[in-house]
């Protein structure tokens, strides 16, 4: 979350692609992006989307906790957005205070999962939806969000157990989508264009999160 309250991402309707047509290439290259754009709009359409179970978690050993549906947006990633990036936040607060206000529709954002100081891993918005999380909609609609319990001015509460589990859960999310394990695609909430946030902050060890990481990810391979 960082310094500041995530500004919320409103919804908006989906707006035509603009199409230059001028000779054979041109052409063909229109129909590949038509096809791209109704691929993008079946997924969208009533009725269609991907299987669900309550409950159910992207990440083994994760506990269950929903968000208040206010605070995030139904898709059916990756196939309707692409998934190319994880945000890495911190709470800066409590991992109780966390949950609690993901919980409240009037917050007007939350994380996909929140880390615990001990390595428990909570996940409350599924990763095939849109979490209301980074401040950017462009951002939101590609990445999977991580909130880490703790504060950004105390690095003490950044413990063994949490990079630890965050870098599994982090190697676990890359997997899945063929994110390339790098700081481009695995990012701060600071780095997020237009944000406001400052987390996770100076004290938090990108060189060792980044090792383990990638040591995660070997062992997933």
């Amino acid at each position: 979350m960082g310094a500041r309250k995530a500004s919320k991402d409103t919804d908006r309707r989906i707006g035509r692609r603009a199409l230059l047509i001028g000779g054979a290439t041109a052409a063909a290259g229109t129909a590949v992006l038509a096809r791209d754009e109704l691929g993008r709009l079946w997924w969208r359409m009533p009725g269609v989307e991907k299987p669900r179970k309550e409950g159910e978690v992207d990440f083994a050993g994760a506990r269950w906790v929903a968000a208040s549906d206010a605070n995030w947006r139904r898709a059916d990633r990756p196939d309707d957005y692409g998934i190319d990036m994880v945000v890495i936040h911190v709470t800066q607060g409590s991992f109780d205070s966390a949950v609690q206000v993901f919980q409240d529709p009037e917050h007007g954002a939350a994380s996909h999962y929140i880390v615990r100081k001990d390595g428990h891993i909570t996940q409350m918005i599924r990763e095939l939806d849109v979490a209301y999380h980074a401040g950017n909609r462009d951002y939101n609609e590609r990445s999977v969000g991580i909130e880490h319990e703790g504060f950004v001015d105390r690095p003490e509460g950044f413990t063994d157990e949490m990079y630890e589990a965050s870098a599994r859960l982090t190697a676990r999310i890359c997997a899945r989508y063929d994110i390339p394990v790098d700081r481009e695609h695995i990012i701060g909430h600071v780095e997020v264009p237009g944000t406001d946030h400052t987390d996770p902050g100076e004290h938090w060890d990108w060189q060792r999160y980044m090792k383990l990481v990638r040591q995660a990810r070997t062992a997933v391979a």
